[in-house]
């Protein structure tokens, strides 16, 4: 049998059991004295949520005879007859980099990456300056990841990946790779010997510092029990967007954000000629700006606001779009306008608005609470990128779920949405994106959330 790799990464499509596969992998040295497991996560909740690794820990775990649990430490601990420890399974998190002194000194023989593009490319390197062990098991590394074009892991594998579709190389999937890594910048070769001369290693000091990597690609289709348990999961991973599809579901490592990819005219379910009766919920979703445009201004941002409605029939109407830019005193005024507008024409519409962090976009939102009294108002902190925002409307969009209502705003609303994210302004599209997120506050699936 060959000689498993030092850095293994698992990855492709979600759901592919990538994570349970973490969990199992320290348990054939359970009974080595001395052998310790940490299992990084990015933040906190990540590990200790409803069914996050803490939880699916409990059920692997939880029947081995010599397992107890030790919640207040984040960690497992397998004993012998006499209760005496013998190996350890810890959870971990490193959300920043200025949290890596925390870990100076440590010895781990296992090191374990839930979701590695979720860390940095220097949280990953130092923490192989921690993988050492004096417990007689050669020190490894396991990481899982779904496909992220923009991560430095999408560099670190790519031999594994076809640079053209996008899409792991089965033939690879598996193959070890070795690599030296000096003044950050990685040496690859086949085998550690062809390193050994380039770079005239001869003590044996020197010939243990090439690390054996290899990358295993994986798909919906491997987890069979997680489909036999939650068989909805596949129908989820269809209804994203293409963007999202491509990754989570097919596994593409090269898909990226463009124009185009978001949003098409031609997806448009039908251009209505007016509004329609069976509308249940509306809102008005603001995306502000506040600088007028002047010879001095040259071409600043727009205020964009959508007026978005939920159908009887689970369809999604864009009724009217206003596109100005204003200053700050115009801007107050047409929101409070339009509401009124928008109240007295359909009763029941609620106004969102962004909050900016700090203090100042807090003053700035219960600024305008109070100066929209009388109306349904909710301020709302954005978070993520413009794209990542975009999504989940972008993914109902794409089958044909959204009709717009006829007027003059709907050339410029289109243009903008199929220019998207590569456009000069996003402001119609954000505020589009957030009516969206409005609506569908308590329904909405999240892409991030799968491992």
């Amino acid at each position: 049998m060959a000689t498993p790799a030092q850095i293994c990464i698992y990855g492709g499509a979600a759901g592919g059991g990538k994570s349970y596969g973490l969990l199992l992998s320290p348990l054939r040295y359970k009974n080595v004295k001395g052998f310790g497991c940490t299992i990084f996560r990015r933040n906190f909740n990540q590990i200790f949520s409803q069914g996050g690794l803490w939880d699916e820990s409990s059920k692997i775990y939880a029947g081995i005879k010599g397992a107890q649990p030790q919640l207040s430490l984040g960690r497992w601990k397998f004993t012998d007859e006499k209760g005496r420890t013998i190996s350890s399974v810890k959870f971990a998190h490193i959300e920043r980099e200025d949290e890596l002194n925390k870990w100076q000194g440590s010895q781990i023989c296992e090191i374990g990456f839930d979701e590695l593009t979720h860390f940095s490319e220097k949280v990953f390197f130092y923490m192989l300056s921690r993988n050492r062990s004096t417990c007689g098991v050669t020190p490894f590394v396991r990481a899982t990841c779904n496909p992220d074009a923009d991560s430095w892991v999408a560099k670190f594998i790519e031999w594994w990946i076809d640079q053209e579709t996008g899409y792991p190389i089965p033939e690879r999937s598996g193959k070890i790779r070795w690599f030296i890594r000096r003044d950050e910048i990685l040496h690859w070769a086949n085998t550690k010997q062809e390193l050994w001369e380039r770079f005239n290693l001869v003590t044996d000091e020197e010939r243990a510092e090439p690390r054996s990597v290899t990358f295993i690609m994986s798909k919906l289709q491997d987890n069979q029990e997680l489909l036999k348990v939650n068989p909805q999961y596949l129908a989820n991973l269809k209804a994203l967007s293409q963007i999202e599809r491509e990754r989570l579901l097919h596994g593409n490592w090269k898909i990226k954000a463009a124009a185009g990819l978001f949003f098409k005219r031609t997806q448009v379910g039908d251009i209505l000629q007016s509004v329609p009766l069976d509308v249940i919920e509306w809102v008005r979703c603001w995306d502000l700006a506040a600088t007028e445009k002047t010879v001095d201004s040259g071409d600043p941002a727009f205020t964009a606001g959508v007026l978005m409605g939920k159908r009887k029939n689970g369809r999604y109407v864009v009724a009217d779009v206003i596109n100005k830019q204003m200053s700050a005193s115009d801007v107050r005024q047409t929101i409070k306008l339009t509401a009124q507008a928008d109240k007295a024409r359909y009763q029941r519409v609620k106004v969102r608005l962004p909050k900016d962090p700090g203090q100042a976009g807090k003053e700035q939102a219960e600024s305008y609470v109070k100066f929209l009294a009388g109306f349904n108002v909710v301020t709302v902190a954005e978070t993520g990128s413009k794209e990542a925002r975009a999504e989940p409307m972008a993914a109902q969009w794409q089958v044909g779920n959204f009709d717009i209502v006829y007027g003059d705003w709907n050339e410029p609303f289109l243009h903008q949405l199929e220019n998207f994210p590569d456009g000069k302004f996003k402001d119609m599209v954000d505020a589009a994106a957030n009516a969206f997120a409005e609506l569908e506050t308590k329904n909405t699936f999240n892409p991030r959330n799968l491992i």
